[in-house]
Formats: C-alpha cells, structure tokens, sequence
C-alpha cells in the first residue's frame, strides 16, 4: 500500500474518526449518529433528540440541520457549496501532505460531479444528462421489465435466497451497466468494487475500510483505461461512448464520473428496493392496500425514500458569511443536512413515523437532494424500484422473511447488505401492462 494513502487516511479519516470516537464516547448523540453503532443501527431516535426547537443546530463539531424547509433551502441556495473531504478541519501540514499525490479518479474528489460547485460542475453534468430525461427513462423501461422478469424466474420457487445479492442488487447494475456501455459479465466487478468504495462517503472510517478502498479504486483505473481505448476505436450508443467521442473530458474527469455514474446508479436503488421490502412486510395493510389498489405504486415509493431514506445525510459548505434562522455561519462553516431527519419534519409530514403507501405529499421527501446536485438518476430509481418491488410481491406473494436482515454497516448509505427471506411458492408471471409504473 502506498504510503501516502495512510497519510490521506490520517488527515481526512483517521482525525475525523477519533473526534467522533471521543465525542460519542461521552454521550454525543450527534457523534454517535454519524460514527457509532447506534446511528447506524436505527438512526431515526438519535435524529429526534437532536433535532430541537431551533431549524439551525449547533452541536460540538458542526452546524446541523433537521428542518425541511432549511435543509431544502440551503441545498439551493448559491452562498453554499459542496463539502469535500478536504473542507474538514484537519491539521493543514497533514493535509498538504495527504495532497501531494492524487487518487486514482473516483466517485468522491475531483473531478467527480458530486464534489464540484459551478461552473465546472455544470460544465460536467451537461454532457451526461440528456441520458436521465423523462424520455430517456421511460425507452429503459422495457430493459428494466426484461431484466426483472429474469431475476424472478432465477429465484427458487418454495426456496429461499438473499434477496439483496440475487435481487435487489441485480436490477440496478444490470441497468446501469448497459447505459455505461460495460459487458453484462463484468457486473460483478462493479458490485464489489462499490461495495468496497461507498465507505468513503462517510466520516471517520476505519484504516481497513480506507486501504480496501484504495484498492478497489486501483484496480478500477486499469480497467477503465482498457475501458475507454476500446470506446474510442469502436463507440457504441452509450453515456461513456458519447463523452469520450465528445472530446471535451480528460481521461483522468472520464474516470472519476464514470465511477460516480456506476456507483450512484445502482447503489440507491439497492438501498430502495431493500428498504422497500422491509417496510412492506412489517406493515401487511399496506402491502394489502397496494395489491387493491395497485395504482398507488408509484406513490409508495415516494414513502419508501421519505420514511428510510437510502441517503441519510449530505452537507454543504458557506462560501461567505451567511444569516441563518438567528444565526451566523462564517465562511467556511459545513452544515450536516439530515435528509433523513428533513424527511420525518412533523412541521411537512404528519404523523412522519407512520408508513402511509397514500400519504398525499409524500413526494416532498429530500432523498434525492435538491438544487443543482439533484440526483441525476432520480427518475430512474424510481422507475426501477417501482418495477422491482411490485413485480416481487406479484410473484411471490407469501414473500417472508427469513431472519433479521444485515444492514450495511455505513451512516450516509442507509440500507441491507443481507436480506435471508422465504420465498413462498412463485405464482404466475403477470405481463406488466405500465399503467402505474412511472
């Protein structure tokens, strides 16, 4: 392993991580939310006793926010930028240090889309969104139904299975895959390798989980470099295929959004579907009144994301003084927003615990973000989702689970790496006829 990875890991993890060691050590719920056991477990307490009377939470190491309306307000307004791992208060000789000799291109530095303000963000998201339209979404459909209904027919009737690696997961990367123009056997790769990479986009991790993505993101840059040369001699109709025939991205920008593209999509559609299933089966009424009422699928899909959001949390930086409900943040102030604790805001969502596959403004949610770095493949989650899970319960309508499932064990990405589940016996395949899909 290189040495400069430990240094990185040091400045932009390792003091991160004894700070909130430290604090939740001492009974900080905000640092137990974000590193500890209990954040991870079941987050949604933790949120409660933080969230207070004010909109703009200060806690022993940053602002904090668990208020719709500020959450929402700040993720689009333009005195606000992205947080970036270097933006955290580290010692700066460590961080010049960690500096000197740059990743491999990945999903969470520079040049990804996600770690970017304008106008090089924009300059980047351009290129790639005209493959996220309505229409875009609505010609995968098809694919989506294809790749569904074969997963399905995989799955043991009157077995059992792990309903995230042989589900769950599958949908998605299959997807994505297509549209970054990968071979279908190379799926598996990308699985591991997100597996391996999405601990970066949480605070504080461990040296192990650092060093084992280090690796991934390695081996990951060979193969887009194959990758890529074998677009520019012969492109096809894919996103990658456009922007390398473009010529308007260096290899280094190609790299490091193709790994955000790959990453984003698929990982909170996993985390969707997972979620999905877990809150179905706690709740039969509902699950009864969507097989009634099947048109109220795509609606309780709103309510998934809102109740257990798969992305718990983002945060955003001040790019200059700003006054916030009473307060000032200085410039260079990061404020967490709990996407997850604006989903359950009493003052939008009434009765926010309760799970409601009808509630009327459950769309409202912030899973997705807001402002400029809105997720780009929202629509297409939700797509998928709403395929997947209806398709599921059609086909194995006695669907169960089989034990308590494993949640990942990460803070921002809130889902099941394990799901044991009974299948029951399988019933007819139901052509789809898309009149409540999206």
């Amino acid at each position: 392993m290189k040495p400069h990875y430990w240094l990185r890991w040091l400045s932009q993890q390792g003091t991160p991580r004894l700070v909130l060691r430290t604090q939740a050590r001492r009974g900080d719920p905000f640092a137990s939310l974000l590193g500890g056991p209990d954040g991870i477990a079941d987050p949604y307490p933790l949120i409660e006793r933080l969230r207070g009377d004010r909109a703009l939470v200060r806690t022993a190491l940053s602002w904090a926010a668990f208020d719709h309306e500020l959450c929402r307000t700040i993720l689009r307004d333009k005195r606000f930028g992205v947080r970036t791992p270097e933006s955290f208060e580290i010692p700066k000789p460590l961080r010049a240090i960690a500096q000197r000799s740059p990743l491999p291109p990945n999903p969470v530095e520079q040049p990804s889309m996600l770690v970017i303000d304008p106008p090089l963000h924009t300059a980047m998201r351009k290129p790639v969104t005209s493959a996220f339209t309505p229409r875009a979404i609505a010609k995968l459909r098809d694919r989506v139904e294809t790749v569904t209904a074969e997963l399905l027919d995989a799955l043991p009737s009157g077995g059992s299975a792990d309903l995230i690696a042989a589900f769950a997961a599958q949908v998605p990367i299959a997807i994505i895959s297509e549209m970054l123009g990968f071979p279908d056997e190379d799926r598996e790769l990308f699985l591991g390798w997100g597996d391996a990479m999405t601990p970066l986009l949480d605070i504080g991790i461990s040296w192990r989980a650092h060093r084992h993505a280090m690796k991934a993101m390695e081996v990951m840059n060979d193969y887009f470099d194959v990758h890529l040369a074998r677009l520019r001699r012969d492109p096809g109709d894919d996103i990658l295929s456009t922007l390398v025939t473009a010529g308007e991205l260096d290899d280094y920008a190609l790299k490091a959004n193709a790994s955000l593209l790959m990453g984003a999509g698929f990982e909170t559609t996993v985390n969707l579907i997972g979620n999905g299933v877990v809150q179905l089966l706690a709740r039969p009424d509902q699950l009864a009144r969507l097989r009634a009422e099947p048109e109220l699928w795509p609606n309780a899909i709103e309510e998934v994301l809102r109740i257990d959001s798969p992305v718990q949390t983002t945060a955003r930086t001040a790019l200059e003084d700003v006054e916030l409900d009473g307060q000032l943040l200085r410039a260079g102030h990061t404020v967490i927003l709990s996407l997850a604790g604006a989903n359950r805001d009493p003052k939008v969502f009434p009765d926010p615990t309760d799970f409601d596959v009808a509630r009327p403004n459950a769309k409202e949610h912030l899973s997705f973000s807001n402002g400029i770095h809105v997720c780009l493949g929202a629509s297409l989650a939700r797509m998928e989702a709403g395929h997947a899970l209806r398709a599921l319960f059609e086909r194995f309508p006695d669907l169960a689970l089989d034990g308590t499932p494993d949640r990942r064990q990460l803070f921002t990405l809130h889902g099941y790496e394990r799901m044991p589940v009974r299948l029951g016996q399988a019933a007819r395949a139901v052509e789809p006829t898309g009149a409540a899909l999206y």
